[in-house]
């Protein structure tokens, strides 16, 4: 193998360009030319397609995002769009891929795979929700966002008496909620998977405050419902008036934290090393503390998923008040 490519897809995330900066620094190492695809797959298709050098990936292991851009492309998801993609990267001479993604860039990857193209996924999600690895890269330091949002809101509960309703991202997986909520101490935590009812929650936040509280927090994914929506039913159902805050994209942003980078870094450099050894349809992830490896089957699999224990802490740590 001369010549590989590397790609970011879906939504962005802190931990995608130490990860490119990884596979370029790796392959450049085992003297092998690397291109960087931009804007993912509909950059794949348009040929939109750089030669990448050390010094394009000098000073960006600790920028957020993704230097290759991303995008979504409906267009990749036909067969036409997948064939385009197989054309244009024999037109490049480019004989392996590591694509930086989620479960949709997987996807695409699994395709071009089975079409003979060589290729390795690295899970690039702040949604933490890839089967066959503990942690994605983006998870980690979105958490850490959150966290830091929320004990400043909190400050402002304290000083006004007040329930504050904080909604999060997570429309399928509620890793996000439930670890910030953990990490926050709050009061109630609603997540896809094992959410709580709702009238719990006005037990639990009454319960509080005759016990002297003089706040609480409320964080729920976006999965469950709006933030919006969860503060009129307190509105409704009690004599408390919470106030809203939607965290939204504030929560892909920023500086990844040091794990973020070492992962990206771990699975890029992995990524490489498979490539050279001839091996395809694969996604990395880490496992245990160690990199695993599986078949991109697998991780499609619903069979595969593991519930977190930290989703089930953190329904329990609600409804004991931990």
């Amino acid at each position: 193998m001369k010549r590989i490519g590397v790609l970011t897809s879906g939504g962005d995330s802190p931990g995608m360009n130490p990860a490119i900066r990884a596979v370029v620094k790796k392959a450049i190492y085992h003297g092998l030319e690397v291109y960087g695809i931009y804007r993912g797959y509909e950059g794949l298709m348009e040929g939109d397609i750089k030669k990448l050098e050390l010094k394009d990936v000098g000073s960006i292991i600790h920028r957020g995002g993704t230097i290759l851009y991303s995008a979504r492309s409906e267009r990749f998801k036909t067969e036409e769009g997948q064939q385009k993609g197989v054309e244009v990267l024999k037109e490049h001479g480019i004989e392996g891929l590591v694509v930086i993604g989620g479960d949709g860039s997987y996807r695409g990857a699994n395709q071009l795979h089975k079409k003979g193209i060589p290729t390795i996924g690295l899970p690039g999600t702040i949604d933490n929700d890839i089967n066959g690895t503990e942690y994605t890269l983006g998870f980690s330091t979105a958490v850490n966002t959150v966290m830091e949002a929320v004990d400043k809101i909190r400050d402002t509960a304290t000083s006004h008496e007040r329930i504050f309703v904080i909604e999060v991202m997570g429309r399928d997986a509620g890793d996000i909620a439930a670890w910030s909520g953990l990490a926050t101490g709050a009061e109630s935590i609603f997540i896809p998977e094992n959410s709580s009812e709702k009238p719990e929650m006005i037990n639990r936040l009454t319960a509080g405050f005759q016990r002297g509280k003089k706040h609480s927090i409320v964080i729920v994914a976006e999965g469950v419902g709006s933030g919006e929506e969860f503060a009129k039913y307190i509105a409704e159902n009690s004599n408390y008036e919470p106030r809203v805050t939607v965290l939204g994209y504030v929560q892909r942003g920023g500086s990844p934290v040091a794990y973020d980078r070492i992962l990206g870094t771990t699975l890029g450099s992995r990524a490489v090393e498979l490539l050279m050894e001839g091996i395809s349809g694969k996604a990395l992830g880490m496992e245990k503390s160690e990199i695993s490896i599986h078949d991109f089957d697998y991780v499609f699999s619903p069979e595969s998923k593991v519930t977190d224990p930290i989703v089930k802490l953190a329904k329990l740590s609600t409804e004991l008040s931990i």
